[in-house]
């Protein structure tokens, strides 16, 4: 999703719960549509997919949201990378396992929006950042 496309959610999805992707670390943010802001969650700390994505099936089970976020980096001018490849992976993954609808967020910069705003885990903030750009992108 670019910063001008809207992305076509179904008004009565009212829950998300977002992943900022790492390959260590993956930051987690819930938020509500209502509300258009996203709180911090602990940072998942798993090295392995099998590992990562347990964890994040758990929060999912926790939180029960309606749909899922996942950042998805680029480099400054557009261009995908090799991490790119991967959070899209995640992604997938997610929604195979979790059953719930996944929506990518172009997440450049992120955590250097995170870190300004003072956050004390940069990968939840990030999250968070996420998370909020996608609630704001909400009609």
């Amino acid at each position: 999703m670019n910063a001008d496309s809207v992305p076509d959610v179904p008004a009565h999805f009212q829950t998300f719960l977002a992943f900022d992707f790492g390959l260590r670390r993956t930051g987690v943010a819930v938020g509500n549509r209502m509300l258009r802001s996203a709180t911090p969650q602990p940072t998942i700390r798993a090295e392995g997919s099998d590992a990562r994505l347990a964890q994040c099936e758990a929060r999912v089970k926790e939180w029960q949201p309606d749909a899922l976020v996942v950042g998805v980096p680029f480099h400054p001018d557009g261009a995908s990378h090799e991490n790119t490849t991967r959070a899209r992976k995640f992604a997938r993954q997610l929604r195979g396992r979790c059953a719930k609808p996944v929506y990518e967020v172009d997440e450049r910069y992120s955590t250097t929006e995170a870190l300004a705003s003072g956050a004390r885990d940069a990968d939840a903030g990030a999250a968070c950042v996420i998370l909020e750009q996608f609630l704001r992108s909400l009609p």
